[in-house]
């Protein structure tokens, strides 16, 4: 027997339609390169959404075209976005914070037809079209009064859906139909394409607005740092607009003297980013002596929170830290560490162990560990193993077939991750399966690590990787940028480490170096750290 309810397919366009038939007069504010802030409406980002859509079928974009974006967060980029999607156009957001060739790589293979790029990125976008030929026309996200000088023939994106009728008719193909393109970071090889459907995208904003995950409402005011093209923006970009929540999108001044100004000036009430942009924004904060007025929680993801940040917000500007885990591939939230009843129930000594966790899994979705043979592990909180997931909102496939078959006989996507599961059901990232550093056959967690000698007050941030050893196969070596004006020796942060991790973890060598390079998310860039290590030798030999 089947249900009798009506069927009507979950594609992302009813959010945006939603935001603007009962939220319409909700504020969405943007600060361009310049710091100019400008205020809109969902309802005016929907008229322009659907100018897009028009604009788009002018230039003959149908179901299923690639159209990309390149730019930061702005109202401009959010009609793009829906403007694309809703009338079945594919929208692939493009990093400008790649090289050039990835770049190339990425909207060569895509096949993008046209791109919507921020004026800031003009230099970048006239190398990247000769070696791109599939892409007929740049738009670029202003008015014709701020065009950057080109040689390119372009157009403002004013100007471009100037005369476009406010209407479109969106939808009317099926939910599993392509949404969205964004391709991972390519850390190990190319970059490889996550094609997100409307079904999953719609699915996912669901997901994450339980009280449980983001848990946003209309009462919120949400400043969206974590950029548009990493990775659905977090899903803001779908889950702001289905609760009506005022959206405050930054462009690209991520200082923390501009982030906080924002945050003060239009009394945000969440944000979400990666660790650095709360680093900047803590250490400026500290600085000059700054308060937060309204900000009642953060979510930071994108890699492993270190505890002096959770502190630091917690302790000194009653700010709760969220920290949640995804990745691409799943859309991109799976978990987050939000305390269930048994452990809101402990002192806050014991919940800040829960909080540096990446948490629990959302609903609909289900998780692994297994070893190098795919056998199951227990959830002990204890035994690490290979992370693996499945649901609606993770990738059964890469664009194109890249990477071949990526499920198991299950149906259940390797992460990449190596984590433990608890018995309350919190799972803790350890390490990236290629960043784990393998000393004689036993796993040290370099993420551990480098979260602790985050605590030292000297360090600004920090790096563990494995070097090639004779006896122990890998031993770790500890890098660390200081804060600007701090001290300390490399004895220093050994002594810091002694008894806060097990002997046999302990760095071989610690090298105080100018900078540790991040990666165009703001991840750690290790594959650039051992680059820059070729020829290092590790110092005397130390017991293990």
């Amino acid at each position: 027997m089947m249900g009798l309810m009506q069927d009507v397919p979950l594609t992302v366009d009813r959010i945006l339609d939603h935001a603007a038939n009962w939220h319409g007069n909700r504020e969405i504010v943007s600060r361009d390169a310049e710091g100019l802030v400008t205020r809109s409406t969902y309802a005016a980002i929907h008229g322009d959404a659907k100018r897009v859509s028009n604009a788009l079928a002018a230039e003959g974009i149908a179901l299923g075209d690639r159209v990309a974006t390149m730019g930061w967060n702005s109202a401009r980029h959010l009609s793009a976005w829906y403007g694309a999607a809703g009338m079945g156009a594919v929208l692939h957001t493009l990093n400008p914070r790649l090289f050039l060739e990835q770049i190339a790589y990425i909207a060569n293979h895509a096949g993008d037809r046209l791109l919507l790029a921020d004026p800031a990125t003009a230099d970048l976008v006239e190398e990247l079209l000769p070696q791109v030929p599939s892409i007929e026309k740049v738009i670029f996200f202003c008015d014709a009064a701020s065009m950057p000088k080109t040689s390119l023939p372009a157009i403002a994106f004013d100007d471009w859906i100037a005369g476009q009728p406010a209407e479109y008719r969106w939808g009317g193909f099926d939910e599993n139909a392509a949404c969205g393109l964004c391709y991972t970071s390519g850390t190990t090889g190319n970059p490889k394409g996550v094609l997100y459907s409307h079904r999953s995208n719609y699915i996912h904003a669901l997901m994450t607005l339980q009280r449980d995950a983001l848990g946003l409402s209309a009462r919120d005011i949400v400043l969206l740092v974590v950029p548009m093209y990493h990775a659905n923006a977090w899903g803001v970009v779908y889950s702001a607009p289905a609760v009506g929540a005022k959206l405050v999108l930054p462009g690209q001044r991520m200082d923390g003297e501009s982030i906080y100004n924002l945050i003060e000036e239009e009394r945000v009430t969440y944000s979400a980013a990666v660790p650095t942009v709360w680093q900047m924004l803590l250490q400026y904060m500290q600085e000059n002596g700054k308060r937060f007025t309204t900000l009642d929680r953060v979510t930071i993801g994108g890699s492993a929170c270190p505890e002096s940040i959770i502190r630091t917000f917690r302790d000194d500007y009653g700010v709760d830290v969220i920290q949640g885990w995804g990745m691409t591939e799943t859309s991109p939230l799976g978990t987050v560490s939000v305390p269930n009843a048994a452990v809101a129930a402990k002192s806050d000594a014991e919940q800040m162990a829960y909080k540096l966790k990446q948490g629990r899994l959302l609903c609909g979705l289900e998780m692994k560990l297994v070893d190098d043979s795919g056998n199951r592990l227990p959830h002990d909180g204890k035994t690490p193993g290979r992370l693996m997931i499945r649901g609606p909102t993770i990738a059964g496939a890469y664009y194109g077939g890249e990477g071949g078959d990526v499920l198991d006989a299950e149906g259940f996507f390797d992460t990449g991750d190596v984590s433990t599961i608890d018995g309350e059901g919190y799972m803790q990232i350890t390490d990236r399966a290629k960043d784990v550093v393998k000393s004689g056959g036993e796993w040290i967690s370099s993420i551990e690590i480098e979260n602790i000698a985050m605590g030292h007050d000297a360090v600004a941030n920090a790096a563990v990787v494995g070097v090639l050893h004779p006896k122990w196969d890998e031993r770790p070596i500890l890098l660390c940028q200081l804060k600007p004006g701090a001290s300390a020796t490399a004895g220093d942060l050994t002594r810091y480490l002694d008894g806060k991790i097990a002997k046999w973890w302990m760095p071989d060598d610690v090298l105080l170096v100018d900078d540790i390079p991040l990666g165009p998310t703001g991840k750690i860039d290790k594959k650039a750290i051992r680059a820059g290590l070729e020829g290092y030798e590790l110092p005397f030999e130390v017991s293990r």
